[in-house]
């Protein structure tokens, strides 16, 4: 039996429906933003079911479906014009340097793409790992942020299955973090369900680009081509699936690694890190006396003084980091593994993030995923008080969260909220399949865990 595959019905490119007077200038990027060069894009998206009048509407469910989408992008670009930019670079060579920019005027648009598939929902959410078609679901596979040069920065793709649309988003990860992925896409749902009754938006994103103190807005990095500083990174092969974490089992999760830290102070997302960490290194058998980090993705925006809105669009991110051996991890209990995270968490402060930043300046670098990541080690990304459930673009809520094959690797944890709410947690994990095998055989992890819900 032949495997569906996506097919593409049409490409487009979608401009702001008007360009404000600051799209005519360079935006500039930051040492964070400019870290993520050779990082992949941010791909996430929601699968929703098509409500009963579709069958009733026919093709015309579809059509109107797929205009409103494009109006309403066009809207909400207006406020977030640089997504519709191109990166452009200028070289020196003495000093060799490369200055890295937004050309927010030198571009299509961005893209936007409808497909279909011959699946159902039940197809992508009822296997116990997650479909590799869902990798097809998202534009721009495996692109680096680099490709933003000759790519769009932002690539929407509709995918249409039998009885539900899949609205998946390619953001570039030089231009914003997950706080400003998310923010986008609440933003361009709420232009959407204002069905053209208004232009703005609740929560403009604030674009005016944060500088260290005596640095920008022109940083050069000391290259002068890509191949000094750009890598294709190709995972293994990994199997990928949702575990779930209900609001009660998240809360006798917290007070049992509260109670053996001998505190109150271990937040939830610092005990299932621990949980998570300590699984995974035992799934893993690593010895005794290997490294092994926990590395959870910080925004960094309420740290700085005086601190940063919410609404900052651009990359506030470092990854804070537990680390110790696997003996160690082990040999003591799950509190112990969480007050290490505690500790790093609250340690990470203004004067720790301007020191990082400063370092950087002083010896710029970009991040390279080979490198950055490795196979002892875990990394605790994306976070579940993003309001991704709160995207809704006339379908009701969305049934699930899904991501593209973007940032993957072994040990990738990537954190979204449980779809029921109340502070219930989904994680999507990604492992080797053996160590995986050892994981759903774990008994503390699956003292907590259970499968995700599905609803249709």
């Amino acid at each position: 039996m032949n495997t569906p595959i996506v097919h593409h019905i049409s490409e487009s490119f979608i401009q702001p429906q008007s360009a404000p007077e600051e799209s005519n200038q360079p935006f500039y990027l930051t040492p964070w933003d400019l870290a993520m060069l050779s990082a992949h894009y941010i791909q996430k998206g929601l699968l929703f079911a098509k409500p009963p009048q579709a069958k009733e509407d026919g093709n015309d469910f579809m059509e109107s479906l797929l205009e409103r989408l494009k109006s309403s992008l066009s809207l909400v670009l207006v406020h977030f014009y640089p997504l519709a930019g191109r990166l452009k670079t200028v070289k020196t060579q003495n000093p060799a340097s490369s200055l890295v920019y937004v050309d927010c005027n030198g571009s299509p648009g961005a893209k936007f793409i409808y497909a279909t598939l011959d699946m159902t929902i039940s197809d992508i959410l009822s296997p116990t790992d997650v479909p590799s078609i869902v990798q097809s679901f998202f534009d721009h596979d495996r692109a680096v942020n680099h490709d933003g040069h000759t790519m769009s920065l932002l690539s929407v793709q509709v995918t249409e299955l039998v009885d539900g649309v899949f609205l998946g988003c390619s953001m570039n990860h030089c231009l914003g973090d997950g706080t400003s992925y998310w923010h986008f896409f609440n933003m361009w749902s709420e232009i959407f369900r204002a069905q053209g009754n208004s232009n703005s938006v609740s929560r403009p994103p604030i674009l005016k680009r944060w500088f260290p103190d005596g640095h920008g807005p022109i940083i050069s990095l000391p290259y002068t081509h890509p191949d000094e500083f750009i890598s294709r990174f190709e995972a293994p092969k990994l199997r990928e699936r949702f575990f779930h974490f209900s609001a009660e089992s998240i809360a006798k999760l917290k007070a049992k690694a509260n109670a053996e830290g001998n505190t109150n102070k271990i937040s939830s997302f610092q005990s299932l890190s621990a949980l998570v960490w300590r699984s995974i290194t035992r799934a893993r058998n690593l010895p005794p006396d290997q490294i092994t980090n926990c590395k959870l993705a910080a925004n960094d925006r309420s740290r700085l003084d005086p601190p940063l809105s919410e609404n900052y669009f651009g990359n506030v991110l470092y990854p804070i980091r537990g680390t110790t051996n696997a003996g160690e991890l082990l040999e003591h209990d799950l509190g112990w593994a969480a007050q290490m995270l505690h500790k790093a968490v609250i340690s990470h402060n203004d004067e720790e993030a301007r020191e990082l930043l400063d370092a950087w300046l002083q010896s710029p670098q970009v991040y390279q995923i080979g490198l950055f990541f490795d196979p002892f080690s875990l990394m605790m990304g994306s976070s579940p008080r993003f309001n991704k459930y709160g995207c809704e673009f006339g379908m009701g809520k969305a049934l699930a969260l899904r991501s593209g094959c973007a940032n993957k690797f072994s040990g990738k944890v990537s954190c979204y909220p449980g779809h029921e709410g109340g502070g219930s947690i989904d994680l999507e994990m990604c492992l080797p399949p053996a160590t995986m095998c050892a994981l759903e055989s774990d008994k503390e992890f699956m003292e907590f865990a259970c499968l995700p819900i599905i609803k249709n």
